[in-house]
């Protein structure tokens, strides 16, 4: 049986709202807690991506097998080379998707640096990275300055 997290909703709306909400989540975010942030395509679970226990709460609470990686979004596209190996004969073709596709619901999949934690990635060598064109994730993960795992909200197998 999944253990209860406590959950506390900060709105995002009138505009004036969103500031609060950003310090809010930024702040949950560092201390390593779980929350629900809007993206381009669902609303997902996000932790911080570098701090394995904090992914660890994102697989409980969805009731996620761990053998399923999660997509990381990067807070920018300087974070790309950080989280992942960039292979030299694929340079030119990764920047060229990043450069067509992002920000956006464009995620790829390359080698993974050994900063990226086994469970974010369920022990594979390759991490999936996107850089999310939502205007308060993108907020939210450009001031945090550190690459989020957020898959989607719902529970795993369920809509």
């Amino acid at each position: 049986m999944t253990a209860r997290m406590q959950t506390d909703l900060v709105a995002t709306s009138p505009a004036t709202q969103t500031g609060k909400a950003v310090g809010i989540a930024v702040e949950l975010l560092r201390k390593g807690s779980v929350v629900a942030l809007p993206t381009e395509t669902v609303y997902g679970l996000a932790a911080s991506a570098l701090n394995a226990i904090a992914v660890t709460k994102i697989f409980e609470a969805k009731e996620r097998p761990r053998f399923d990686p999660l997509i990381v979004h990067l807070p920018n596209r300087e974070w790309l080379g950080k989280i992942a190996e960039l292979p030299a004969g694929d340079r030119r073709l990764i920047f060229k998707l990043a450069d067509s596709f992002w920000p956006g619901p464009f995620t790829m999949v390359l080698p993974k640096r050994e900063i990226v934690p086994d469970i974010v990635t369920a022990g594979l060598d390759t991490v999936a990275v996107r850089l999310s064109a939502h205007r308060v994730f993108a907020e939210i993960v450009g001031e945090l300055d550190e690459p989020l795992a957020a898959p989607s909200a719902n529970r795993f197998g369920r809509v």
